[in-house]
């Protein structure tokens, strides 16, 4: 009887030729199943049908949250006029800060002895938590005993495009996989006909990270988000030409999975696998997509609720579709609006930014928590970093600030009702519990089921993670 070809000539042990030659060539049953199984021990994402590279997975532990909605604030809010009230500020407007206070400081734009300015706007104290928040933020004052507001986040990047990579990637070197890329790569996706991570833009620009904060990095393509478009078709070509029916391109798409699938038995490439899905998906979406994301449908008193316009370009328009989105499937959607870059003009711009975003995003937690998808949809509001107690712009702007910031979160596993950490008395430094970006990935990772360190991918020989070798999860933030 001839030696099977894969087995060697020569070994100390026919009890393992055996083992390796049974795992190498038995594909299916047991074989596959230990193969998955010690993947699955190892942190790495069990490996799906080559035709459905997102099918649903089993993360390490049991999930508080399923889906994720980033409402990414991007050009950097500043937390001292939204949610860091600071009366010494106030009071030592127009001053020098302590020489101390700035020693080894770098900030982006301005000199450090730039003087210090007071808040621009009135706070109080709202529900039973008795969170303090600003004016401009009447709609988020309804939800403060939903969310979870952390005035204690802190990053290690002052400009933007860095700052967004290290918000969504954990990097701030461009090639890294998205935060959202890492929770599809560990979950898969429940959406049949749509794709598992969606991206929108709103605002008057993209972010300064292009498509890379929601890249899939060294993952496979198949992960990364797939940008929607506001209004109209929500991805281009979406409606066949003239002169193509249904048949025609269900013919083709057939024959085309049929190479693809002889040229995937032959090199294994996983891109492969990437570009049938997608063929595969954009055929699904041509029925799902349009009608899923024709807000018209909606009653009345949810348009209102969002501040939502039909046919309309808007933050609120995109944040309701959000919901559709989840609603059906679609694992994680990270709406970007650009637009808080206040260098100059603070009061004018954060005036109309807040007057754009604050009702949709207090309508999107009361919305989910109605129709009980809050419990296990985790919704995440921020941006890169905050701004500085230090006048830019004459007496009405603040420069980048990474050392302090304030984002909130809602639902998924999040505890309600609670306000954590404090900056010192100018909201230059943390002061108590500080958070840093790892730690908010750790996190969410944990929310989705996944222990952070385990959740892995092996690249130019060496495992990474979203969390590279740093990250706590944040016991505090949890229900």
């Amino acid at each position: 009887m001839s030696r099977p070809k894969s087995v060697p000539a020569k070994s100390h042990s026919t009890e393992a030729v055996n083992r390796r030659w049974f795992l190498e060539q038995c594909g299916v049953g047991l074989g596959a199943a230990a193969l998955h199984h010690l993947l699955a021990q190892q942190g790495y994402a069990a490996t799906p049908a080559q035709d459905r590279p997102l099918a649903p997975r089993v993360p390490h532990f049991a999930p508080k949250a399923k889906n994720v909605i980033f409402l990414f604030m991007a050009g950097a809010p500043s937390h001292l006029e939204l949610f860091d009230y600071k009366p010494q500020l106030a009071k030592f407007d127009g001053t020098l800060p302590p020489a101390d206070l700035l020693k080894g400081y770098r900030a982006a734009f301005i000199n450090p002895n730039s003087t210090l300015l007071g808040p621009k706007f009135k706070f109080s104290k709202y529900g039973q938590s008795g969170a303090e928040l600003s004016e401009l933020l009447p709609h988020t004052s309804r939800i403060v005993d939903r969310i979870s507001i952390v005035k204690s986040m802190t990053t290690d990047a002052f400009n933007h495009a860095p700052g967004q990579l290290m918000m969504n990637t954990g990097s701030m070197i461009f090639g890294r996989p998205s935060m959202g890329s890492w929770a599809i790569y560990g979950l898969g996706s429940e959406a049949e006909d749509l794709p598992a991570f969606v991206v929108f833009s709103t605002g008057s620009k993209g972010p300064s990270g292009g498509n890379s904060c929601w890249g899939s990095g060294f993952l496979p393509t198949v992960y990364q988000g797939v940008q929607f478009r506001n209004v109209g078709d929500p991805v281009l070509y979406l409606s066949n030409p003239r002169g193509v029916d249904e048949t025609l391109q269900r013919d083709s798409l057939d024959s085309i999975a049929k190479l693809n699938r002889m040229r995937m038995s032959k090199a294994g490439d996983p891109e492969i696998a990437t570009r049938i899905n997608s063929y595969e998906m954009a055929f699904r979406m041509q029925r799902s997509a349009p009608e899923l994301l024709d807000i018209s449908k909606e009653p009345r008193h949810i348009l209102d609720m969002y501040g939502a316009e039909p046919g309309k370009p808007s933050f609120a328009n995109t944040v309701l579709m959000a919901r559709r989105l989840v609603e059906n499937g679609v694992r994680f959607v990270q709406i970007y609006h650009e637009a808080w870059d206040q260098h100059g003009a603070l009061v004018r711009d954060l005036t109309k930014n807040c007057k754009d975003t604050d009702q949709a995003c207090a309508a999107l937690v009361e919305d989910l928590a109605q129709r009980g998808l809050l419990e296990d949809t985790l919704v995440i509001w921020g941006g890169e970093f905050g701004r500085t107690p230090m006048v830019q712009g004459g007496n009405d702007g603040r420069d980048h600030h990474p050392n302090a910031f304030t984002m909130w979160l809602a639902g998924g596993g999040i505890k309600p009702g609670q306000t954590i950490g404090e900056t010192d008395d100018l909201g230059f430094n943390v002061a108590r519990d500080r958070i840093h970006v790892h730690d908010l990935h750790a996190t969410i990772l944990h929310l989705l089921g996944f222990d952070h360190e385990k959740l892995t991918y092996r690249f130019q020989g060496r495992d990474f993670r979203l969390t590279d070798v740093h990250g706590s999860v944040v016991d505090e933030l949890l229900a």
